[in-house]
């Protein structure tokens, strides 16, 4: 499709959708200044005393902001802002997924698919219940906005949801391959986790949820206010475990961690986090990178990629791939089996990719630092913010 012809259809998808109450979610990120402060996006629909209303929460590094506008005047704002500020555009409805990807200067992309299934179904043809890690029913996730009265989730949080029970699924199973629970053990360990950057703390509860009150959850964010509303919410529902702290990662103190957790945290404060806990020994580490910029000015494309990576969005993605698969090779470095996995469906987000390391053997291997040096002379790599916290010449000067 043409730019015009995608974008057109995207939208008239959206509006459609709006006009038909079949609306559940529009996301919109990859902001085409890649200095703005501005994040992302977030679009839902909400009913006010004056009717149905789109509320739109622009999320900025410190803080978000709130506003909510009849549906008209919110479509013309999203219109405005798509392929302009924000160059990926995700809309979620009830009856498909609607995927656009905005290059400046090339053809758009229009993607779509059919809504990612929430349950399972048997081979007979009969619904069968999924038994959950984390039951649908607790009260914290309708203090958190994720369900409604009766205990489902809510349509705009439908995602979210999906992903905190993937999340809590995925953990079980970390938990059990580096040893600190295993599976034939009924009853959660004492455990003492650090999840960095927790923003509004969905995640975080969930681990605290997981574990139970013997385990010491702490979240860390950068914002006081989100800080100290989830302290309220963790005492209002019970958790004597969890707390929550305002600070950065590099400042938040870590006493003995067995877990550390950064899930999209940005650019290189997922290198902050993990030289973190592997400065503190802690048995596992989880993360989900995102907005992986800082290799990108440095790649220097050998010869046989010359002409492909003279596309922005090759080198964009060529530089998330570098950026991760370093961080791998540096985590085995230093002493930690790595697993790299999808985290989750990129119809929930585009930034899907988890990295999972469990200490397991003595740091320092020569053969591997040799490689990963290798790897970075292949693209021209200088510097790299994990390399730097392990004091990991890149150069091998």
């Amino acid at each position: 499709m043409q730019p015009d012809v995608a974008r057109e259809t995207f939208l008239a998808q959206l509006r459609q959708s709006v006009e038909q109450n079949t609306f559940v979610k529009l996301t919109l990120g990859n902001p085409a200044e890649k200095n703005s402060d501005c994040h992302n996006l977030f679009v839902r629909p909400v009913t006010l005393k004056a009717g149905p209303h789109l509320c739109l929460v622009w999320r900025h590094a410190t803080k978000d902001i709130t506003k909510n506008y009849p549906p008209a005047e919110a479509l013309a704002q999203i219109a405005g802002l798509i392929g302009t500020s924000f160059m990926d555009a995700h809309l979620f409805t009830q009856g498909h997924s609607h995927e656009l990807r905005c290059v400046q200067g090339r053809r758009d992309r229009l993607i779509v698919r059919p809504p990612e299934q929430t349950a399972p179904v048997s081979a007979g043809g009969h619904d069968r219940a999924k038994t959950h890690l984390i039951a649908p029913s607790s009260p914290w996730l309708r203090a958190l906005d994720l369900t409604n009265e009766q205990g489902q989730p809510k349509a705009e949080m439908s995602a979210k949801y999906r992903q905190i029970q993937k999340y809590a699924e995925l953990l079980r199973h970390l938990l059990a391959e580096a040893n600190l629970w295993p599976v034939d053990q009924a009853v959660p360990p004492t455990l003492r986790v650090v999840d960095m950057g927790c923003g509004k703390g969905y995640l975080t509860f969930t681990v605290a949820a997981l574990l139970g009150n013997a385990s010491t959850v702490a979240g860390i964010e950068l914002r006081p206010e989100l800080a100290a509303k989830s302290n309220e919410t963790a005492k209002a529902h019970g958790f004597s475990g969890l707390h929550f702290a305002a600070g950065t990662i590099l400042d938040a103190p870590l006493e003995a961690p067995d877990l550390v957790i950064a899930l999209h945290a940005c650019d290189t404060a997922t290198d902050d986090a993990l030289a973190r806990g592997i400065a503190a020994e802690a048995k596992l580490l989880v993360v989900a990178p995102c907005c992986q910029k800082e290799l990108r000015p440095q790649l220097n494309a050998p010869e046989v990629l010359i002409d492909a990576l003279r596309h922005g969005i090759f080198q964009e993605r060529q530089a998330e791939f570098l950026t991760d698969a370093l961080r791998a090779e540096l985590l085995e470095w230093a002493g930690y089996r790595t697993k790299v996995f999808e985290f989750i469906s990129t119809e929930h987000t585009a930034k899907n990719l988890m990295i999972a390391a469990i200490k397991s053997h003595p740091a320092g291997d020569p053969a591997r630092a040799e490689r990963i040096r290798a790897l970075a002379r292949f693209y021209g790599i200088r510097h790299q913010q994990l390399a730097k916290h392990l004091g990991f010449d890149l150069a091998g000067s």
